[in-house]
């Protein structure tokens, strides 16, 4: 036979690609050559060219500083759980992971980026330590005295979550996902969740697994946040939650023209009535415009708890069944853009609530956010690398920094990295979003 040939058609868009392809087929009698439909899936990269019209370069700057915050925590608080706060360098690196920090760099030169937080020294026999800064230590007790003053905010946030929950309660598997979200403290599992008895309670099920229990439902708990900025509904009133009929606040990228183009059908998306996140919800079919709208109010709920009214997309996933949300969360994101910001940064998503944010700035600082600020200012060293002295030499040292960083008020300097891990908490369940269904999240938000 001939030289073979291939006959390519394309057919749709760039996003859909279709070869017909030639196969040998002679055992049964048919032509050499047959249609055999291929799809090209596209790549990840491609998946964030074709976001690039919603991009809001504020908000990336935003994902970029808390990650930044988030790994610097990490860090302190493993060393805060060693003994005298001090731990080998080497045994740092098992939790490279956690910070993302890929091959070859060192971890040391990582721990270096912060000098005014962590010092490090070599022993008598060359081994190089690290430790927390009189400065680290310092913010690290001023962190726990926030953590406690939280206490009784994040006992309410809590429980609404569970008052959401179609069950009225959630695996603490689960909720250990948030702990920094909602400002947790570090033994949340262990003594937090029994200071609140009045709230819930902890249950356990035959296979050993925890969970968190509803005890008592709270009707002042039951108001949306939506509700008391738009109705200005207190606690203090009467309230039974029911059908809602609010216009969630939109904010759409600058750059993001199709907005003209749908202003109509957003209108009639604002004007849909919708089951209150914390109603009854087994009656909802699952696909109807009432049940996406619910899983939009119930999302726009959970993320108004949330310290930096930001959450990684795989930590909302966790629990679709408990909230009763759709399976593909990330299409309500990119179709409701004006809602939500989804930045691709890293190996997760995370999801913004857009109202929460001016440029790159939060509307509203809690007092534990305006700390991650603070600590922020203590990060980002980007001076050249030094020798670092043997424990003899820090002794003569005195009063000096072991790794002095200049002027002593540098601000952080963002740079964006490949491949962050998005939070730096250690879990147990730890996949990613899958990026197929991102790619057809984007291709189906395109047609709208």
């Amino acid at each position: 036979m001939g030289g073979l040939r291939c006959w390519l058609q394309f057919y749709g868009n760039a996003h859909n690609l279709f070869a017909i392809m030639p196969e040998r087929n002679v055992l049964y009698g048919e032509s050499s050559f047959r249609r055999i439909w291929v799809r090209f899936m596209t790549s990840s990269k491609r998946v964030q060219d074709r976001s690039r019209e919603k991009r809001v370069q504020e908000l990336e700057i935003a994902t970029e500083k808390w990650k930044i915050a988030s790994k610097v925590i990490f860090l302190m608080e493993v060393l805060k759980g060693e003994r005298d706060m001090i731990m080998t360098v080497r045994s740092l690196e098992q939790y490279r992971r956690q910070i993302n920090l890929p091959k070859p760099h060192k971890i040391s030169d990582f721990i270096r980026k912060s000098p005014k937080l962590f010092e490090l020294y070599k022993d008598q026999r060359g081994v190089l330590w690290c430790g927390l800064t009189e400065q680290g230590e310092d913010l690290l007790e001023e962190h726990e005295k926030l953590l406690e003053e939280n206490g009784d905010k994040a006992a309410e946030h809590v429980t609404r979550c569970l008052m959401m929950s179609v069950d009225k309660k959630l695996p603490l598997d689960k909720i250990v996902h948030f702990r920094r979200d909602f400002g947790l403290p570090l033994d949340f599992r262990i003594n937090w969740v029994h200071k609140f008895p009045q709230h819930f309670k902890v249950g356990k099920l035959a296979d050993g697994e925890e969970y968190l229990e509803l005890v008592s439902w709270n009707p002042a708990w039951a108001i949306t946040e939506l509700e008391k900025k738009t109705l200005g509904i207190t606690e203090d009133c009467e309230h039974k939650p029911g059908m809602l009929s609010l216009a969630f606040p939109m904010k759409f990228p600058p750059s993001y023209k199709k907005m003209y183009r749908y202003r109509g059908k957003i209108e009639h998306f604002q004007k849909r009535s919708y089951l209150s996140p914390y109603a009854d919800a087994h009656g909802l079919e699952a696909g109807s415009k009432e049940f996406d709208k619910r899983a939009i109010a119930v999302m726009h709920e959970l993320l108004s708890f949330t310290l930096e009214k930001r959450l990684v997309t795989d930590h909302l996933t966790h629990f679709r069944r408990e909230f009763v949300m759709p399976q593909k969360l990330m299409r309500i994101f990119l179709k409701h853009c004006g809602i939500f910001y989804v930045s691709e940064r890293g190996k997760r998503f995370s999801v913004f609530l857009t109202e929460g944010y001016e440029g790159p700035e939060l509307i509203e600082k809690c007092p534990l956010i305006l700390w991650k600020e603070k600590l922020l200012k203590f990060t980002g060293y980007r001076g050249r690398k030094r020798d670092i002295p043997t424990y003899s030499d820090t002794l003569d040292m005195e009063e000096k920094e072991l790794l002095e960083s200049g002027s002593g008020n540098e601000d952080l300097r963002v740079g964006f990295e490949k491949d962050d891990d998005d939070d730096g908490v250690v879990t147990d369940d730890d996949d990613e979003m899958d990026i197929g269904e991102v790619n057809d999240a984007y291709e189906e938000n395109s047609k709208v």
